[in-house]
């Protein structure tokens, strides 16, 4: 059996504005997705826990149990299909939240290459896992994967996006996730943002303006820890996504938690927006108190480190 995993991601600074070329500042975190691959002479098969509790898909035989567990698996399907690999028992489990935004399926075809890399004796490198990875969530997501995600899934560490990825040398953070558990449309979200970039050009643009030198300041902060200052960008970042109207109640009810009763240094949705997840750092209470005042605002919490270690074979 060969086994590999690959971390989830989490957007620190830059939604949206990424979209039109200004730098975004993402980062890998210890929530991980993991692939073991196993021979099965005469079948291919597929067995996960995501996002059905767990059952099993014989590919070959067209045993499929509904349309669910196809869209769970069309993942490592197309990695697969890919790879033009038979004869294998292929078996998922992740900590990722899918629908998330956390990297949950970047994660899942990076850890699947990789397993299946070792597995075959395909020899392919990080920057062939990497590149290949896009390519394939790309094409199963209709054009809308996102380089930072593979990046990160299969490099780690923290990584600024904008026309080009570049690698940065920063220190770990600690930070509490609230899950809305509300699935969230990336490419609606994208689509509503650009079209009142379209409309507005002239009040949207400076926005997008602000973002990027929110995630520009915000490298030297978190290279320094200066905390504090790095928690009012957060804070001021989330504004400005409230404005491009992304926000929800349910999201805006986690941050308002998070700075309040939690003690929460800075909160800000993270990713897309209109579901999905919050990102919040810890003040001087802690990680605890951050984490209860979250669950009574109906959050599902995780705690994240940031500057993770990408693929690797193995848990």
């Amino acid at each position: 059996m060969t086994l590999a995993s690959a971390p989830g991601k989490v957007i620190l600074f830059g939604e949206h504005a990424v979209v039109s070329g200004i730098p975004a500042l993402g980062s890998a975190v210890d929530l991980r997705a993991r692939v073991m691959v196993e021979d099965l002479p005469g079948g291919l098969e597929i067995e996960t826990n995501l996002p059905l509790k767990g059952f099993s898909l014989d590919l070959l035989a067209g045993r499929l149990s509904s349309k669910e567990a196809l869209y769970a698996t069309r993942y490592v399907s197309a990695v697969l299909e890919e790879l033009g690999a038979t004869g294998l028992h292929i078996k998922v489990e992740s900590d990722i939240p899918p629908g998330a935004g956390l990297g949950s399926s970047a994660a899942i075809v990076v850890a699947a290459l990789a397993a299946l890399s070792s597995h075959l004796g395909l020899g392919l490198s990080r920057v062939e896992i990497a590149a290949l990875a896009h390519r394939i969530e790309k094409s199963v997501q209709k054009g809308l994967g996102s380089p930072m995600d593979t990046a990160l899934a299969t490099f780690g560490g923290y990584l600024q996006v904008s026309s080009c990825v570049r690698e940065l040398d920063l220190p770990p953070l600690a930070l509490v996730v609230g899950h809305t558990e509300i699935p969230h449309d990336t490419r609606h979200e994208i689509d509503k943002v650009q079209s009142l970039r379209a409309r507005h050009p002239d009040l949207v643009e400076p926005i997008f303006g602000a973002i990027g030198l929110i995630a520009e300041r915000a490298v030297y902060l978190i290279k320094e820890l200066k905390l504090a200052e790095l928690g009012e960008l957060m804070n001021i970042n989330h504004g400005l996504l409230e404005a491009l109207g992304v926000g929800t109640k349910e999201l805006s009810e986690l941050v308002y938690a998070a700075r309040g009763v939690g003690g929460a240094l800075g909160a800000k949705l993270t990713g897309a927006g209109g579901g999905g997840c919050i990102i919040a750092l810890p003040g001087p209470a802690g990680g605890p108190t951050l984490e209860i005042a979250l669950r009574q605002a109906g959050a599902r919490v995780f705690h994240a480190r940031t500057g993770s270690e990408g693929v690797r074979l193995g848990a």
